[in-house]
């Protein structure tokens, strides 16, 4: 009997098929999820990766509100062609406290991993609110209304204790700080030490230079952080893992 003819016969036995298809999934999950269980920690730590501030977290909540995944991922693979175009491939450890990440499956823009720093505010500005003025070629549509939409971050501190909830690390001195710290990396005459002492690198300044608080700060505040936290030119992948 030939290869063929014994393929043929556990097609056809619709319960020999599923017993093998059972003893497939079950060895191949043990080979992959039992190691796991001897690891003391699957994300390699790296300095520099911290929680977001939460001017940033609810620039990341626009930004999923927008559905600006659909469009953009924010994962560079380690392929040469990716890692000239966009820098150094994604880290595990940079995605750590994202729920949900926001590694995406499409692009129709560029990935947006290291977007932070690569273009100045202005330019963030006008290419939410008129895309094509900057990128003829761009689908992308406008979102004028963020520079509109005020917010006062309100709600920030039960933001923050949610994600602390699931893990990320908001200590409760974080939590209680956070509407202060919301209004400070806007407003420079605040208690900036304290917010810079709490979220190291964060970015204190008017986003948008408009009067207020927006959306359109917020969302800018996120993009400017993407990519920014680890130092790649002292980093140094750990070889034992």
């Amino acid at each position: 009997m030939g290869i063929l003819d014994k393929h043929k016969k556990l097609e056809t036995n619709a319960t020999l098929l599923l017993v093998c298809s059972f003893l497939v999934v079950t060895v191949g999950g043990i080979v992959e999820i039992a190691p796991l269980f001897y690891l003391e920690n699957t994300i390699e730590e790296v300095d520099g990766v911290r929680p977001y501030s939460p001017l940033e977290l609810t620039g990341r909540e626009v930004y999923i509100r927008e559905g600006c995944y659909v469009c953009h991922s924010q994962m560079i693979r380690p392929m040469r062609d990716e890692v000239e175009r966009y820098g150094h491939y994604s880290l595990a450890a940079e995605s750590m406290y994202d729920h949900p990440f926001q590694w995406g499956s499409k692009r129709t823009g560029p990935d947006l991993a290291r977007v932070g720093g690569r273009y100045s505010d202005e330019w963030h500005v006008d290419h939410f609110t008129d895309p094509q003025s900057v990128v003829p070629e761009s689908v992308m549509p406008k979102y004028a209304f963020l520079s509109e939409t005020l917010i006062d971050g309100e709600h920030i501190d039960e933001l923050l204790a949610t994600h602390a909830f699931v893990g990320v690390p908001y200590s409760d001195e974080m939590i209680d700080a956070a509407k202060s710290d919301f209004r400070v990396q806007i407003d420079p005459f605040g208690d900036i030490d304290g917010l810079l002492e709490r979220y190291p690198g964060a970015q204190v300044r008017n986003f948008d230079g408009e009067p207020g608080v927006s959306e359109m700060d917020a969302l800018i505040a996120y993009m400017q952080m993407l990519g920014t936290l680890v130092d790649f030119s002292t980093f140094e992948a750990d070889a034992s893992r």
